[in-house]
């Protein structure tokens, strides 16, 4: 069983622009200050990047705990305009001892570089526009709002002003995630031919009702953190055909979701359920290619199942498994958001990227990509 935390595998990493440093405070340790440590040199810490959220209605809003506790950020505020959910977060440790403020007054904060957006999805294309405007970078939590035209334009805002969206797609920085993509770089599994996707769980009666809100159903809630790695390995598809179906009866939830996505000279599936027993351990993808296979299972804890044609720098011909150290969301996001701000290093997501990604979702999720943006 290979071992990912040892020295060798991390010079390697590092040596493709790729590393996966295992542990919150060594990756956090990031561009010259850690080189100065490695040299024993003296020289101060970067500034902390003041950093604000707007929104608390998210299912994934409380990462701002991530960001409290790492050394490169100072959380100056958070807004959210809905007096119900403000009181019921204000004692949430995500929370507790923050100031709250409207989102004008939050954008005018001094000093304010980046903004964490974690309201509704219906609400954060309009947010992360208004940061944009006011010349923040924006962690904007999936998916991209419902307008493909609407995200388009804060994309391009963003861009004219050189400003970071970064997506939350919680699988981008999972250390499997990261060791694949310098599989694919490297040529390890030859020509990709077939993508194999699942991402499901159950989800209860008291939560489907929300999420029913949203036609695009389970693919638009939980297809869209992997559409994000099928589009890393294959890049923009030439079609999407989606499947859409409704298995329990009571509301309007479309709960059992496949998509195709075809390409040249490969085909890609993505499954997304609201149904599946257990379905966290049994999210997966797996890579095919003419020379390897690559197989990711669970994705949340993950393990990595791999065979090759030929030997590969530390790994061996034939089936082998890949162990990780345990890992954490949203960290890897939270330490390369810093390190792009501070101008270390581009983003490994480009604007087109992400244009693609949402375009992909809501095809996907049998949506429309022609819809208006809001005024």
């Amino acid at each position: 069983m290979t071992n990912l935390g040892s020295i060798r595998h991390r010079r390697d990493w590092l040596a493709s622009g790729m590393a996966w440093i295992a542990g919150p405070l060594a990756m956090s340790v990031a561009g010259p200050f850690r080189q100065a440590v490695a040299h024993g040199a003296e020289l101060a810490a970067p500034a902390k990047i003041k950093v604000a959220q707007i929104g608390v209605a998210h299912a994934h809003a409380s990462k701002l705990s991530v960001y409290r506790r790492l050394p490169e950020y100072e959380v100056v505020g958070v807004c959210e305009p809905e007096e119900s959910l403000r009181k019921a977060a204000a004692n949430q440790p995500a929370y507790a001892g923050l100031t709250w403020f409207s989102r004008d007054e939050l954008l005018s904060i001094p000093g304010l570089q980046a903004v964490l957006v974690e309201s509704s999805v219906r609400d954060s294309l309009e947010h992360a526009e208004a940061c944009v405007a006011a010349g923040k970078h924006v962690h904007l939590d999936k998916p991209a709002g419902e307008s493909l035209a609407h995200y388009q334009r804060v994309l391009a805002a963003a861009e004219r002003q050189r400003l970071m969206v970064q997506m939350g797609y919680m699988y981008r920085y999972n250390p499997a995630m990261v060791l694949l993509r310098q599989f694919l770089a490297e040529g390890w599994l030859g020509e990709v031919f077939e993508v194999h996707t699942v991402m499901s769980k159950v989800v209860p009666p008291r939560d489907r009702l929300p999420l029913a809100d949203y036609p695009g159903g389970m693919m638009f809630e939980l297809g869209c953190h992997i559409i994000d790695q099928v589009l890393s390995v294959l890049g923009k598809p030439a079609s999407i055909h989606a499947y859409p179906r409704k298995t329990v009866i009571g509301d309007n939830l479309v709960d059992n979701m496949l998509a195709v996505f075809e390409y040249p000279r490969a085909t890609a599936t993505v499954r997304a359920t609201a149904l599946e027993i257990d379905g966290n351990e049994r999210r997966h993808l797996t890579v095919c290619g003419t020379r390897g296979t690559f197989h990711i299972q669970p994705l949340d804890n993950p393990r990595v199942r791999l065979t090759l044609d030929q030997p590969r720098r530390n790994y061996q011909r034939g089936y082998q498994d890949v162990a990780f150290p345990k890992y954490e969301r949203y960290l890897g996001d939270a330490i390369d958001m810093a390190r792009v701000i501070r101008g270390e290093k581009p983003s490994d997501f480009s604007y087109a990227h992400d244009l693609a990604v949402q375009e992909a979702v809501l095809l996907a999720s049998g949506l429309p990509v022609s819809g208006a943006a809001k005024p």
